[in-house]
């Protein structure tokens, strides 16, 4: 590999161009709105704001699986936004997310309404809530913690790192590509050996932790995001592989994927939910686009 460059770092870095590839229109070095515009409030305590992204995912597999156990305080209603809009940079969306990222949950049973923001603390909150998908043994406990924990501390060098150099920007850079290459590889790694003696990531207990994990790593190994599974070899991740089929064929993630899902399939997609009868009496409208 080449390790030579034309590029000098300046002094002080200036926002002079959008970063080009995709995505490039949301990314900018500054916070806050960009716009007023007020988020839709349905019928049901929780108000989800999201994107079927793997983050997104998370949140919808937590709220139909709790749904699933007869947990009827968990009825939600998901709005969309449509990220590549930037409905993200809305007013109503930054009073909830600071950060102006999806998933952004509003818990109107509180007075006022709690607001939730990052998918790993959205989880926590609805499983300490609910009392479900949370181990109650303290050391379990401490388990599943610790692998939430991993993920949200290392998806971004899957997606971020890995998803964008692979498959979004302008220009191919063999460094980036090899270096997150290598990184996403050593994490399905430890992936695949906590797997080899495990049913689910934080033992024989389906958590948030496998919430949290799938929609990423179940992803890519599924080769649904970045279609890099040849190139990362991921069928040799046997272990990974069979948790993430596992996980895939339970009735709550294939609907929670399908929750606010604007790509693939029309069949597979359900821009917005309301009520749970939406998944059987889906139409026209609520599968096209806009």
């Amino acid at each position: 590999m080449s390790q030579e460059s034309d590029y000098t770092p300046p002094a002080v870095w200036k926002w002079e161009a959008e970063s080009g590839g995709a995505w490039a229109s949301i990314n900018r070095p500054i916070a806050g709105p960009t716009h007023d515009k007020e988020l839709p409030v349905g019928k049901h305590p929780l108000q989800l704001y999201s994107l079927a992204t793997p983050n997104g995912v998370k949140v919808t597999v937590m709220l139909e699986e709790l749904l699933a156990l007869g947990i009827s305080e968990a009825e939600y209603d998901a709005h969309l936004i449509k990220i590549g809009d930037g409905d993200q940079f809305g007013s109503g969306f930054v009073d909830i997310n600071p950060n102006s990222k999806i998933p952004a949950l509003l818990d109107h049973s509180t007075t006022p309404p709690t607001r939730v923001f990052e998918s790993g603390a959205i989880l926590l909150y609805l499983a300490e809530k609910h009392g479900a998908f949370l181990p109650k043994d303290p050391a379990l406990r401490t388990e599943c913690l610790s692998w939430l924990f991993w993920q949200m501390g290392s998806a971004p060098y899957l997606g971020g790192g890995f998803g964008h150099f692979y498959a979004y920007a302008p220009i191919k850079i063999e460094y980036c590509i090899d270096r997150f290459t290598m990184e996403t590889k050593r994490q399905l790694d430890v992936l695949n050996r906590q797997l080899a003696n495990n049913k689910y990531i934080a033992g024989d207990e389906y958590t948030i932790a496998d919430m949290a994990i799938y929609p990423w790593y179940g992803a890519v190994i599924q080769n649904t995001v970045y279609s890099a599974a040849e190139f990362l070899e991921a069928h040799t991740y046997t272990h990974v592989v069979e948790w993430a089929d596992r996980i895939s064929q339970r009735e709550a993630v294939k609907r929670g994927r399908m929750v606010n899902r604007t790509f693939g399939e029309p069949e597979s997609q359900l821009h917005e939910r309301h009520d749970a009868s939406d998944f059987d009496t889906k139409t026209q409208d609520k599968v096209s686009p806009g």
